[in-house]
């Protein structure tokens, strides 16, 4: 059950976004489009239609497709040039902690093989740095064009064929509706920094949102279907990557647990704060944390900054010399450790207890409220948006 809470917890994975995306907000948003649109049977089951494919074929290349796209494209550059793509373009800047030349001379014995990829990337800087800017432009642009132009496109057509049935039904049978609106075919007319080039997969979901956010307000059959499309698209990315963030901060700030649950039951991590034997950094300076890191790779906090994605560590537990490491949250996460040691330091074992329960409540509590939000909140409020400016309940793009 902790593994679970832990990978839900994490906001900087895609697992909350999985959670909440695919398991929460869809059939929510679902149930909620028909019932907004039941005063018109044919209105309701076409538009909740739409509404599932779309959902869920978007979810796919989302979720899927962009770390796909990103391991095809390493594959690529490794097989093409012999580079390695995992090398972290910051390492080519001025930090002098962290930089191309310094980690070469100072991991050539700890690890030789890392050191060769270094070498390599460095001795053809220009083509690697053109690789991997196309690289992020793939895994960015595929997905904005699927999910932007091409998945709306194919569902607008798929409705538009629905509805010049219904139409020949009602002339047949009735006589008394028509769908001239329907015959239309959908259109489409309706220097990166080694920052941007290395994006986790989460923030790269963030950018590919703002055009795919783009694509679909092009892409609307009417005017009114953009507004309401643009009002829907700017929340879902406020309350998907910005609101779960500052829910988290809040939570943590009122429990003052900042810790994974995991960790907090890890019975070696406990032993060391029980008897004292727990070696930390002397500092939160960059060559402190860097230092002691490199020179304690069997420390148990060594081990558990790269358990915890702080540090990348190569298998002999040695740091891996072609990532780069964000020194302000590896300096947060030694800070949090400091905080718990002088909290437990009475009864370690009772204080990881009350931890790890208020640590899995704050973490299910912003699942259940940020889905709540987006699943719930979210379509209400667009409704209520909807009907004041096109002055129908209906889906703006399916009514005449």
């Amino acid at each position: 059950m902790l593994n679970i809470i832990s990978a839900i917890g994490n906001n900087k994975s895609i697992y909350p976004l999985l959670v909440r995306d695919c398991g929460i907000e869809i059939p929510a948003k679902v149930l909620m489009t028909y019932n907004q649109n039941k005063s018109d049977k044919k209105i309701a089951w076409l538009g909740a239609r739409e509404r599932f494919i779309d959902e869920y074929s978007v979810s796919a290349v989302w979720l899927g497709g962009i770390p796909l796209i990103d391991k095809i494209g390493k594959y690529l550059i490794k097989k093409s040039k012999g580079l390695n793509a995992d090398i972290n373009m910051k390492l080519f800047g001025n930090d002098k902690f962290q930089n191309i030349d310094k980690n070469i001379k100072d991991f050539a014995q700890k690890a030789p093989e890392a050191v060769q990829d270094l070498i390599k990337a460095k001795n053809n800087q220009k083509i690697f740095e053109k690789m991997m800017n196309t690289k992020f432009i793939s895994s960015i642009v595929i997905p904005i064009a699927l999910m932007g132009f091409v998945i709306p496109k194919l569902i607008f057509a798929s409705t538009a064929k629905k509805m010049e049935k219904y139409k020949k039904n009602e002339i047949k049978n009735f006589g008394v509706k028509s769908f001239n609106e329907f015959r239309k075919e959908p259109s489409f007319g309706s220097s990166l920094t080694s920052t941007i080039n290395n994006f986790t997969t989460v923030q790269k979901m963030a950018v590919t949102d703002g055009g795919y956010a783009v694509g679909r307000i092009v892409t609307a059959r009417k005017r009114n279907e953009a507004i309401d499309l643009a009002f829907k698209m700017a929340g879902m990315m406020y309350l998907n990557f910005v609101a779960p963030n500052q829910l988290e901060k809040l939570f943590n700030k009122i429990t003052d647990v900042n810790l994974d649950p995991k960790m907090l039951a890890d019975k070696r991590f406990l032993a060391s704060i029980k008897y004292k034997n727990l070696e930390l950094p002397e500092s939160n300076s960059a060559q402190d944390l860097l230092d002691f890191i490199d020179n304690n790779p069997n420390s148990i906090f060594t081990k558990l900054a790269g358990k915890y994605n702080k540090i990348k560590l190569l298998k002999n537990n040695v740091r891996d010399p072609r990532a780069y490491v964000d020194v302000k949250e590896l300096a947060k996460f030694k800070n949090n450790i400091e905080k718990f040691q002088k909290y437990a330091q009475n009864n370690v074992i009772q204080a990881a207890n009350k931890s790890i329960k208020l640590r899995s409540f704050t973490i299910l509590a912003n699942i259940a409220l940020s889905s709540f939000l987006l699943a719930y909140c979210l379509p209400k409020a667009q409704f209520i948006f909807r009907e004041f400016i096109t002055g129908s309940k209906l889906e703006p793009g399916l009514i005449e």
